[in-house]
C-alpha cells in the first residue's frame, strides 16, 4: 500500500489511512469508543476544552466552557474503572476555561481561559468564593498553559500574541516573549516548549533555563494549526490541523528518522479537524482525536496505525493518557469546528475513561520503547 493513501485495511496499518479500522462512521449511535469505557459523572454543562491527568496519581481534571474546573479520583482494578467526583472550582463570572496543567508533584492545578487570568488551585483546598487564586493576566483570552519544571515557572499563551512566564509567588510576569500571532496551543516536555500560532507559525524553545527560541518555521501542514504536542523524548513534536492531517517534525536529528506528514480523520471526501494529540509516555506512541468522533492510536516510528476505534456520535474535543499509560481519557463534546449553526443546545458533554490494553498502544515494530 502506498504511504498516505486512503483505503480500508486492518487495524494495524500504515500512517495516512483515513478510515476507521473498526468500521465506525460518523452518525453512528455509539457514545463511547468501547462498550466497557467508564462515563465520568458530573462532566459539566458545556464544551470540554481539556482533560489532564496528574503526573503523580490517577487524578483527572477537566476544564469547560461553562467556567468549571472539575476534579475526579480515578480508581482502577482488574481493568475496571471508576471515577469519583472530588471537587469543582469556577473561573470568575463562569468565564470559559480553555486549558489546565499540573505542577510536577500533582498538588496544584493551573488554569487559563476567557477571563484573561492565569489561576492556581491547590487540590484539597477550597478557595474563597470557590474561585481559584489569580497569579497572572493577559490583555486577551488565554488559550494554553504549561509548567516549566526546570525553573518552576508557569507559561501562558494568549490571544494577545504573547507568552508570559509566572512565578506563583509574584503578581507580575517574570518574563514575556512576543509571538508572531495568537497562541492556538502550546506544550512543554522537559527542556522543550513548542507553540503553534495563528498564521501557521510554529516556534520551539529551549526552556532548561531562561527560555531561548530555538526554531521558528511554517507548519508542514497547509491549513490552520489546531493542536501541538512534544514527543516524550523531547526530540520534536506532532502538530494537527483543521484539514485532518498531522505533521511529525524532528527538532533534534535522530538517526534514521525524518520529518513527515500524514492524513487522518477523513471519511471518504469528508475532512475533519484533528482536535488533540496525546502521547503515551512509556512507548512514545500517540493518540489523535477529531471532529469525526474517532480515536486513533499511532506509531510514528514505524509509521503504523495501531488501533482505530469506532466513531462515536459526537465530536471528540480533547484526550490524554495518564502517567502510567493504562488509562485514556477522552471527551464527547462539541468542538465548534462547524460554528454556532451546528451547536445543539442540551447535547450532553461527556468525559470517558478507556482502559488501555497493551496491544492497543504498544509498537508492533522493532522499537518497543524510548528506554526511559
Amino acid at each position: 500500500m502506498v504511504f498516505g493513501s486512503v483505503a480500508s485495511v486492518p487495524a494495524q496499518q500504515q500512517l495516512g489511512v483515513s478510515t476507521s479500522a473498526s468500521g465506525g462512521t460518523t452518525g453512528g449511535t455509539a457514545t463511547s469508543i468501547a462498550p466497557t469505557d467508564h462515563c465520568v459523572t458530573s462532566a459539566g454543562n458545556d464544551g470540554i476544552s481539556s482533560a489532564r491527568w496528574s503526573p503523580s496519581a490517577n487524578i483527572l481534571v477537566s476544564t469547560n466552557w461553562d467556567g468549571g474546573v472539575r476534579c475526579w479520583e480515578v480508581q482502577e482494578s482488574q481493568q475496571q474503572v471508576r471515577a469519583l467526583p472530588k471537587a469543582q472550582v469556577n473561573h470568575e463570572n463562569n468565564s470559559p476555561v480553555l486549558d489546565a496543567c499540573f505542577s510536577p508533584d500533582g498538588n496544584t492545578v493551573f488554569t487559563v481561559g476567557a477571563d484573561k487570568a492565569v489561576r492556581m488551585w491547590q487540590l484539597g483546598q477550597t478557595p474563597p468564593n470557590n474561585i481559584p487564586q489569580q497569579i497572572g493576566a493577559h490583555d486577551q483570552p488565554i488559550k494554553s498553559v504549561g509548567f516549566l519544571e526546570s525553573t518552576n515557572l508557569i507559561v501562558s499563551g494568549g490571544w494577545d500574541n504573547l507568552l508570559r512566564f509566572w512565578d506563583a509567588r509574584q503578581p507580575n510576569p517574570v518574563g514575556t516573549l512576543a509571538l508572531p500571532e495568537r497562541c492556538y496551543d502550546l506544550d512543554v516536555q522537559d527542556g522543550l516548549m513548542v507553540v503553534a500560532t495563528a498564521g501557521r507559525t510554529i516556534l520551539s524553545y529551549n526552556v532548561q533555563g531562561q527560555p531561548v527560541e530555538h526554531e521558528r518555521k511554517d507548519s508542514p501542514l497547509k491549513f490552520q494549526s489546531r493542536c501541538i504536542a512534544a514527543f516524550p523524548d523531547a526530540t520534536g513534536y506532532a502538530v494537527g490541523s483543521i484539514e485532518g492531517r498531522v505533521g511529525i517534525h524532528y527538532i533534534t536529528k535522530v538517526h534514521g528518522k525524518e520529518s513527515f506528514a500524514f492524513k487522518c480523520h477523513r471519511i471518504e471526501n469528508n475532512v475533519y479537524p484533528v482536535n488533540c494529540i496525546a502521547f503515551h509516555r512509556g512507548y512514545g506512541t500517540f493518540a489523535t482525536v477529531g471532529g469525526d468522533g474517532i480515536v486513533n492510536f499511532w506509531d510514528k516510528d514505524n509509521k503504523q496505525r495501531l488501533k482505530g476505534f469506532p466513531a462515536i456520535q459526537r465530536t471528540i474535543s480533547c484526550a490524554s493518557f495518564n502517567a502510567t499509560g493504562n488509562l485514556f481519557a477522552y471527551s464527547s463534546s462539541y468542538d465548534w469546528s462547524m460554528g454556532c449553526s451546528q451547536y445543539a443546545p442540551g447535547t450532553p458533554n461527556e468525559l470517558w475513561i478507556h482502559y488501555v490494553l497493551d496491544d492497543e498502544i504498544k509498537p508492533k515494530g522493532k522499537k518497543t520503547s524510548y528506554g526511559r
